[in-house]
């Protein structure tokens, strides 16, 4: 007759049921505590962050918590200081090329060309860009700036440098009748410094410049 020797540990151990079954798990005791902060995290997180998040950004920061709207002389919205648009008259200042389809500065479907710097179809884009605005301003020989025929990654860059609004500054003048320090002293109150001064350089937004300008009639 075989005898076996129990451990306390098996002396300890609860005694199954049946065959292959053990202690029942403790479910029901999970479910109220699981739901309860469920509904308090959502409650956090979809509500009352969001109301603190959109109340402090409405106090501090009014202008840029709207949109960075910009309005003309009788109020009404006439774009955003964050999204370019495209103007094409003699007498406004251009932005940057955009590739954005199906037309260019299309808020909805921003991206850029992904032509490559060897691709000739970006030279040949750049080289129809440089002829279009040669013939826009024929007396003007200065050299280029390279943001006037090269898209931004966005399509929707709102700024261009300084040096493409001088470029742009006789055109303006002379299709609007105006005297060309009028229309530089604009473009230097509309030149906006960068944040830190050793991080990007100065630029222009083309939108707030074309609105002063249509201001100056």
């Amino acid at each position: 007759m075989n005898t076996f020797l129990q451990s306390p540990a098996d002396a300890s151990a609860p005694a199954a049921t049946s065959a292959g079954e053990g202690p029942a798990p403790a479910r029901a005791p999970l479910l109220r505590p699981t739901l309860v902060l469920f509904v308090l995290l959502s409650l956090v997180t979809g509500v009352l962050y969001p109301l603190a998040v959109t109340g402090v950004a409405q106090s501090a920061f009014p202008h840029e918590a709207a949109g960075s709207l910009i309005r003309d002389g009788s109020g009404h919205a006439v774009g955003s200081t964050l999204i370019g648009q495209n103007f094409t008259e003699p007498g406004h200042f251009w932005g940057r090329p955009s590739a954005t389809a199906p037309m260019p500065y299309n808020a909805g479907a921003s991206g850029g060309s992904n032509l490559g710097p060897a691709n000739p179809a970006l030279a040949d884009a750049v080289k129809a860009r440089i002829e279009a605005l040669r013939a826009a301003d024929p007396g003007n020989t200065a050299p280029v700036p390279v943001d006037l025929v090269t898209a931004s990654a966005s399509g929707l860059d709102p700024h261009i440098s300084v040096a493409a609004a001088r470029y742009q500054a006789s055109r303006v003048a002379r299709a609007r009748g105006l005297p060309l320090e009028r229309v530089e002293a604009l473009v230097r109150s509309h030149t906006e410094a960068p944040l830190l001064p050793w991080l990007g350089e100065a630029g222009v937004n083309v939108l707030t410049l074309n609105v002063a300008l249509d201001a100056a009639r």
